[in-house]
């Protein structure tokens, strides 16, 4: 059959418009890089075509030859269209640097298969992607942290099963929040030390055949210089070949964050509901109308971005999950798939966060009289009053609470002094805080 491998693969694979991931391509170049300075240096490639595939495979790296990889996502299963794509792409163009002829298969393939190349490049793009969630989290945390310093005193309402609860404050509430994206963020880095290991030198079945001796210490070595990437050779190149439960660990630590940025998106979205209506807690500066027909209508539009960018990210998690379990012996069978959810759930959790970070954390204003009166007008403070004035005095505060008196109008009513709200409510919402000082 004539043609290029490329162009007679669009006739068996799936043409959906699925583009194989930037990262992804980045990674590819940098293997195929690594691989051939290995080569030359072990002397079974000669310079001349071996600095040509380098120069070719770091342009690639860089994006200059996208367009010219046409194979999409839903292809073999061990990315190997992928793979020969990618070869004859690097081969074409050194041939045509170099002067002679470079074979996609005798040299730029050398000492590889798509069964070790693939799978190490999938990892490499992967834990690129993780680095920059991380980064994200990590700028959130701050803006979460800092901004519960300066509201740990704005007493406000809690809650439980949306009815009145105990009065916390606002920096209580964001300081949970940046604790359990710290653990987020614990967890994503124990699923990034495994990711790192990869089987580039394990070729066809993870036994080696066919590659030099030295070469995949070797490979590994120039693929971590040149990525900035700390990847390391498996202990059994066999595991990453034929199992993904890897990855599957890096989107479960994505479904994490994705629902404790669920979570923290809908609490604050409850918290601006109003101006006047709703809980009216919290104001969140939005530059944009958030209706075509009502004038002056402004909605938490960021917060619902990032709700269904979680919503997305935790669906893909069961992609991987399934994309995991394909496959049989020696190699997993859902590579491209894997390599694809990976890289669009750490795209669309670094957008998210950052967006949540940069355009919510940091332009809230918390409405502290609102917070404080609405404190004061829960029934669950009766519980508190007690010690300070009996039983049955506090049951009638009750009965005045229920009719929407505050706390303070409710004991001035009842002859006592409003500053015992102030006490009693401060003692609620700072615990143990309170008893420290």
């Amino acid at each position: 059959m004539g043609g290029s491998y490329a162009s007679r693969a669009s006739g068996f694979y799936l043409e959906t418009g699925t583009r194989i991931p930037r990262r992804l391509l980045w990674a590819m170049g940098l293997v195929k890089y690594a691989a051939a300075r290995a080569n030359v240096e072990l002397g079974v490639l000669d310079e001349r075509r071996g600095r040509a595939i380098m120069e070719v495979a770091l342009e690639l790296a860089r994006g200059r030859f996208d367009g010219d990889i046409v194979v999409g996502v839903f292809q073999t299963g061990s990315g190997t269209g992928l793979n020969m794509n990618v070869n004859e792409v690097i081969a074409r163009e050194a041939s045509r640097r170099a002067g002679v002829e470079v074979d996609p298969y005798d040299h730029v393939n050398k000492s590889q298969s798509s069964n070790d190349v693939v799978p190490t490049a999938l990892r490499l793009a992967a834990a690129r992607g993780a680095r920059d969630v991380l980064e994200a989290l990590e700028a959130l945390m701050a803006r979460l942290e800092s901004l519960a310093r300066e509201t740990m005193d704005a007493v406000k309402p809690g809650r439980t099963h949306l009815r009145d609860a105990l009065p916390v404050t606002l920096g209580m509430e964001l300081e949970a929040f940046a604790q359990a994206f710290k653990l987020d963020s614990r967890l994503l880095e124990q699923a990034v030390e495994a990711v790192l290991e990869v089987p580039l030198g394990g070729t066809a079945v993870g036994t080696g055949v066919n590659a030099p001796e030295g070469y995949a210490e070797l490979a590994v070595r120039y693929l971590a210089e040149a990525s900035g990437i700390p990847v390391k050779l498996a202990g059994s190149p066999m595991r990453p070949m034929r199992l993904l439960t890897d990855l599957l660990a890096l989107s479960s630590a994505y479904r994490v964050i994705a629902v404790d940025l669920w979570r923290l998106s809908q609490d604050l979205r409850l918290m601006y509901s109003g101006p006047n209506t709703g809980f009216g807690e919290i104001e969140i500066h939005v530059d944009i109308p958030g209706s075509s027909m009502m004038p002056g209508k402004r909605n938490p539009v960021t917060l619902e971005a990032a709700m269904q960018a979680a919503a997305h990210v935790i669906g893909l998690d069961q992609s991987m999950l399934h994309a995991s379990l394909l496959g049989e012996l020696e190699l997993s069978m859902g590579i491209p798939l894997a390599g694809y959810v990976a890289d669009k759930q750490a795209t669309l959790l670094t957008e998210a966060l950052s967006k949540v970070a940069g355009k919510v954390i940091a332009a809230i204003e918390p409405r502290r009289e609102r917070m404080r009166r609405l404190a004061e007008s829960s029934q669950a403070l009766v519980t508190l009053l007690a010690p300070y004035i009996g039983y049955q005095a506090a049951s009638r505060v009750a009965g005045l609470l229920a009719q929407g008196k505050t706390l303070p109008e409710a004991l001035e009513g009842l002859g006592y002094p409003r500053d015992l709200a102030v006490k009693v409510t401060l003692k609620a919402a700072l615990g143990k805080r309170w008893a420290q000082g």
